[in-house]
């Protein structure tokens, strides 16, 4: 469906952003009729797969851009021909459609070749080859079908003619000096002729003028294996119509083909359309099979994706391709940062703990009462969100609306159902120090200045500890690569109520300014630090602009 709308979280999605986008989608639902779809742009960590799992629902389904890709456009979704198709029908599909070229497919629909106007005009113009029945293969199907002819006698041993074409116009003695044995022969209604031919085995006596043949030379065409059949159309039509007969694999071009799939980016597309000339190009479905064409004028759309940003409202954090899809909501508790669109739109954001706590109140504010799924989603990632309330930004109306959801969900003990949920999601066990540093990082621009913050919650810092040095190597890396001068990962203990600090980067003096701490091998502990968004984006942000 071209417009559906995506409700989509950050990169690298936490609870928050999974958990809010699914039940944001239900809300919608329930109180739009916009074709609403929750998507994730990022693998599901293992707390959010413990929240998804209990309450029984399957992860959004991954979305990687919003670029315009070939599926989004109004192609031409015209019905592919086979190689045996004639050029007879060939051209009535082109004329009738508007077309300039045709793909050709096997049984598989798979592309074959590509026939298009000047192939057409190429087998026309090319009347010296009086053998190009043989050569192309045609049957006595697509002649019977091009002359509009019947049949008089069919040899079934023999579909297709090996010989050339003649049009006989002379005395049958001279039949002899042009016509061979396996010929085909266009012939009128002079038995004599007939006769001779007939004793010379043609394979193939086109009669015009839809004349027959005498009983006497039918049954002796029978016994010599000449094909007979009768066309209404005289000598010098159905000589010219003959040629249409040819199947179009014999004229199609078949080298160098260009071909786009639907999961291509339009983008992508218009350079190879500008290098080269073809008027349409076939357009394949995921399995290779084509569906259709593409030209130059589809590429002239307005089509936009359609977006509502839960959980964030930074470009750098968003999914690849927002500058050109349409924003229509953003749902929020983040700060606002770099964003701007084109249109007026719907932004809801409050400085509470949780997005999914937004949500809920979307819910109850019309009085609609979520689905057991969806409350049960909202309360696990309010829980996440705030660390069960101990973080700094949980309000009351956090703490308030996370034990009403979790009475709709079935939740009899929280506390006993964040400790499960947290001991889940903080395992850091089997994990290479890619994926615990990429599990929730997200990207700042603080002015001219670059900072990526990564957090983990784990309840094991000191089982962090061997890896530190490969961690510490990873984000110096990562920092040198994507230009950021200050990477910094928080393992975010919820029950010491407090972080141990990794720093790389060049300027790791923003960090011991912000905290007023003095990094030992590139670490340091912060204790009551919990909340990335109030007790670290806010300071960090001011140091740097102090420091400029």
């Amino acid at each position: 469906m071209k417009d559906l709308v995506y409700v989509t979280g950050h990169k690298n999605p936490d609870s928050d952003s999974i958990c809010s986008a699914f039940s944001y989608s239900e809300f919608k639902k329930k109180t739009t009729n916009l074709p609403v779809i929750p998507v994730r742009l990022g693998n599901v960590s293992q707390e959010t797969k413990f929240i998804l799992d209990y309450f029984g629902v399957e992860a959004p389904q991954l979305l990687e851009t919003v670029k315009l890709k070939v599926e989004d456009l109004e192609i031409d979704n015209i019905e592919p021909v086979l190689p045996e198709l004639s050029l007879k029908n060939a051209w009535n599909i082109m004329r009738d459609n508007h077309l300039k070229s045709l793909p050709v497919v096997g049984e598989n629909k798979r592309l074959k070749g590509i026939l298009s106007i000047s192939n057409l005009t190429s087998s026309f113009m090319d009347i010296l080859d009086n053998k190009i029945l043989s050569k192309s293969n045609t049957s006595i199907e697509n002649i019977l079908d091009t002359l509009e002819a019947k049949s008089l006698y069919i040899n079934d041993s023999c579909k297709t003619f090996k010989g050339k074409i003649a049009v006989t116009a002379m005395q049958p003695e001279s039949l002899k000096e042009i016509v061979d044995e396996g010929d085909v022969v266009l012939v009128g209604d002079r038995p004599e002729v007939q006769q001779a031919l007939i004793d010379i085995k043609i394979s193939l006596m086109i009669i015009t003028g839809s004349h027959e043949l005498a009983s006497e030379l039918l049954e002796k065409a029978k016994a010599n294996g000449v094909t007979v059949i009768s066309t209404p159309y005289d000598s010098f039509t159905a000589s010219r119509l003959l040629l249409q007969s040819i199947p179009v694999g014999y004229v199609m071009a078949t080298d160098n083909l260009i071909s786009f799939s639907t999961d291509e980016l339009v983008d992508d597309i218009k350079s190879v359309m500008a290098e080269t000339r073809y008027h349409s190009y076939p357009v394949t479905d995921e399995d290779g099979k084509v569906i259709g064409t593409i030209s130059r004028y589809h590429l002239i759309s307005n089509q936009k994706k359609k977006v509502i940003l839960m959980d964030h409202n930074e470009k750098g954090q968003s999914v690849d391709g927002i500058e050109e899809a349409e924003v229509l909501e953003v749902i929020d508790h983040h700060r606002v940062a770099d964003f701007q669109t084109n249109n007026p739109l719907f932004f809801r954001s409050e400085p509470i703990g949780s997005t999914s706590t937004i949500v809920a109140k979307c819910f109850f504010e019309r009085d609609i009462q979520p689905s057991k799924e969806a409350a049960g989603l909202l309360c696990g990632a309010i829980i996440s969100d705030t660390l069960l309330f101990r973080s700094p930004t949980c309000t009351e109306q956090d703490k308030e609306i996370c034990l009403k959801l979790a009475e709709m969900a079935g939740i009899k003990d929280v506390e006993e159902f964040a400790t499960e949920m947290f001991k889940a999601g903080t395992s850091l066990k089997g994990k290479t120090v890619e994926e615990i540093f990429n599990q929730d990082f997200k990207p700042f621009k603080m002015g001219n200045v670059k900072v990526g913050v990564a957090q983990v919650n784990t309840m094991d810092i000191d089982g962090f500890m061997p890896l530190k040095d490969e961690m510490l190597g990873y984000m110096n890396s990562k920092a040198e690569k994507d230009n950021y001068d200050t990477v910094m990962l928080l393992l975010t203990d919820i029950l010491k109520e407090g972080s141990q600090i990794l720093v790389a980067g060049n300027r790791p003096d923003y960090v011991e300014a912000t905290f007023n701490v003095k990094l030992e091998d590139s670490m340091a502990f912060l204790p009551g630090v919990l909340s990335r968004k109030k007790q670290v984006i806010p300071p960090l942000t001011s140091a740097v602009n102090s420091m400029k």
